[in-house]
């Protein structure tokens, strides 16, 4: 009987992916022992290459700290999943504090109003801030369900970042 190398799951005969987590049948493990130098030397490449694709890339979304780690850090920098999430999330974060400034100056000359622009900025700020926290949770739920979403214009160019 073979067993999934990645995630542990009981293969069937012949498959060529894992039904489970959709690695490849050629990276299984079979319950007799390897023969040969090589297959045990790839067996723990496999195994302690740490994250998921899926998890890594949901990862990127919760600050910006983990998107710049999985840039630079091996072997997320080279999966191309995890690079387009890590763009997305660095652009998206760029774009949240952009928009924050700029409403900041809204707030300020809505201010000068005296009732209706005080309520028009706090239902601003409400829309705006409920309106991110739903992008982002969006995102997170797409990137582990491995999902590549893109945002209108961030995600074309996160995609395009994460193709170099």
């Amino acid at each position: 009987m073979a067993f999934c190398a990645k995630c542990g799951a009981q293969l069937q005969e012949g498959v060529a992916f894992c039904g489970s987590c959709g690695a490849p049948a050629g990276a299984a493990a079979s319950g007799a022992a390897p023969a040969g130098g090589a297959a045990p030397a790839a067996a723990p490449a496999s195994t302690s290459s740490g994250l998921t694709s899926n998890v890594a890339g949901m990862i990127a979304y919760i600050t910006i700290i983990p998107a710049i780690i999985f840039l630079v850090m091996e072997p997320y920098n080279k999966d191309k999943y995890v690079r387009f999430h890590a763009f997305q999330s660095l652009f998206f974060n760029i774009a949240w504090f952009i928009l924050v400034v700029a409403m900041m100056f809204v707030g300020i000359a809505l201010g000068f109003i005296p009732v209706l622009g005080w309520i028009l900025d706090i239902l601003l700020w409400l829309v705006i801030g409920f309106g991110g926290f739903a992008i982002w949770v969006f995102l997170l739920v797409k990137a582990y369900g491995n999902q590549k979403f893109e945002l209108p214009v961030i995600g074309k160019m996160a995609a395009q970042q994460a193709e170099k």
